[in-house]
Formats: structure tokens, C-alpha cells, sequence
């Protein structure tokens, strides 16, 4: 019989493998212009699948969800990530091209993975609750929604550089694909409030109290206005497309150092929960 850990891996690296299958996959079908779309899609499933059975495994292995240490909020991630860009890629053609940008994140994200310590936590038990998991999930929604609108922002901004400007020749206009990536980011403004007021009954639960500013709150609370304040100037000013894109980019950074940055720097109680 295979040890658990050892099975835990074996999932792991495969999932590992899918996406950096998928990851070259796009890149090549970027430069040698042939389209890639079924081998990239078949490998970005068969690695969100094997991360799922990572994540179950460990789950029953130690008893609790993937929200506490960081080796289980990068593994979580990238399952929930992998997930949502697969099926916008599947359903929307035009997120597609973004794969070269989008797909490189998650298998950077795979690869801090494997240099962190894999040992579990304890989930108190106040914390495990009905609003724990709509917190996370729609938190994990979030951040999914803001990769599919970073990848397209990254392909726009890679077609006005010098280097690769001829490789994304084949694409919509500029108007059309910013278009898309924004509609992309208000959805995750919703996700995202959605994320601070389920977090804040949770709180009530965990700590008995919904707010207290604490460093991974006030941090969320930042992501939430950076976006809220960049889609006000979207929508509000005439402002360069370029100066959009890099706007997403800006967003998704800050959302990526709230999410895998501050819950690990600071030691209030909130740590680990995203």
C-alpha cells in the first residue's frame, strides 16, 4: 500500500505536470502560430483533476480543508485557479491568447509550492463553520477572475512591446479585448465584496467580532478599494487603454501579496485563511 504522503505527491506532481504541459503548449502555439487550444485544455483539466485528489487525500489524511499553513493555500489556489481559467478558456474564446501570461503564474505558484514545508496545522474548532466556506470560496473566485483579466491585460501590453509585437497580429482589437478583461474585473469586484461580508460573519463566529483591522483584513480591505478606485477610472475618465492594463496588473499584484504575502508575515489569528 502507497503511504499517504507518498500518494499525496504522486497527485501533486502530476497536477505540476499538466500545467506546465499546458504552459508550453501555449507558448509554442504563440510563436509558431498553430493552434494548440485542445492539448492545452486537456492538460489544464487533467491538472486541476490531480490537484483534487491531492487536496482530498490530504483532506482526509489530517482531517481538515485546505486553509491553514501555506503549503495547503498554494495547493488549494491551484486547483481553484486552474479550475476557473479552465473553463473560461473552454467557453470564451477570446480569454485564450491570455494563457501565455495566465499560465505561467500558476506553474510559478506550483513551483513555491514545492519548497514549503508540507507539515499540517490545527483547524480550531470555531473556525470551522458554514461561512468559512463561502468566505473562501468566493474569495478563491475573486482572485480567478482577476488571472483570466491579467492574462488578457499581459497579451495586450505584449503586443505593443517591440520584441513580440507580431505574434498576437491575429487578435481582436484593443477596444474589444479591453473590453472583455474589464467585464472580467467587475465581476470580481462582486466576488470580492461578497468575500469581506461573508468574512466578517465568519468573524463573528471565530473571534466574536466582524472587524478589527487586523493586517490580512485591512490588506483585503486595500485589494477591495484598488479595484473599486480602478474601475471608477475606467469607467469615469478617458484614460489610455495601456494605462487600464496595467491598472489589472496592479490590482492582481496587490490581491496576490493580500492573499499569499500578509496572512504569513503577521501573527494576528486571521493567519492562513484565504
Amino acid at each position: 500500500m502507497v503511504p499517504p504522503l507518498v500518494s499525496e505527491s504522486v497527485w501533486l506532481w502530476g497536477g505540476l505536470a499538466g500545467y506546465a504541459a499546458s504552459t508550453a503548449a501555449a507558448w509554442h502555439g504563440a510563436f509558431t502560430r498553430r493552434s494548440h487550444d485542445r492539448l492545452i485544455l486537456v492538460s489544464l483539466v487533467t491538472g486541476v483533476a490531480l490537484f483534487a485528489f491531492s487536496i482530498a487525500e490530504r483532506w482526509m489524511r489530517i482531517g481538515y480543508g485546505p486553509f491553514l499553513t501555506m503549503f495547503e493555500i498554494l495547493l488549494s489556489n491551484l486547483f481553484s485557479l486552474g479550475l476557473i481559467y479552465t473553463i473560461a478558456y473552454w467557453r470564451i474564446t477570446w480569454v485564450r491568447p491570455g494563457s501565455v501570461v495566465a499560465l505561467p503564474i500558476l506553474l510559478l505558484l506550483g513551483l513555491w509550492l514545492l519548497i514549503v514545508s508540507a507539515e499540517p496545522s490545527r483547524l480550531p474548532a470555531t473556525y470551522d463553520n458554514v461561512w468559512l466556506w463561502v468566505h473562501v470560496g468566493v474569495g478563491k473566485v475573486f482572485l480567478g477572475l482577476c488571472l483570466v483579466a491579467v492574462g488578457i491585460a499581459g497579451v495586450l501590453l505584449l503586443r505593443k512591446s517591440g520584441a513580440v509585437r507580431n505574434v498576437f497580429t491575429a487578435l481582436p482589437g484593443d477596444e474589444t479585448l479591453d473590453a472583455l478583461a474589464w467585464r472580467f474585473m467587475a465581476l470580481a469586484f462582486v466576488f470580492h465584496s461578497l468575500m469581506l461580508i461573508a468574512g466578517a460573519v465568519w468573524a463573528q463566529d471565530a473571534w466574536g467580532r466582524y472587524w478589527a483591522w487586523d493586517p490580512l483584513e485591512t490588506w483585503a480591505f486595500i485589494t477591495w478599494l484598488t479595484l473599486g478606485v480602478s474601475l471608477h477610472l475606467r469607467v469615469t475618465y478617458p484614460l489610455p487603454l495601456w494605462t487600464g492594463w496595467w491598472m489589472i496588473i496592479g490590482v492582481f499584484l496587490v490581491a496576490f501579496l493580500t492573499f499569499f504575502g500578509v496572512p504569513f508575515l503577521s501573527l494576528a489569528p486571521h493567519q492562513g485563511i484565504l
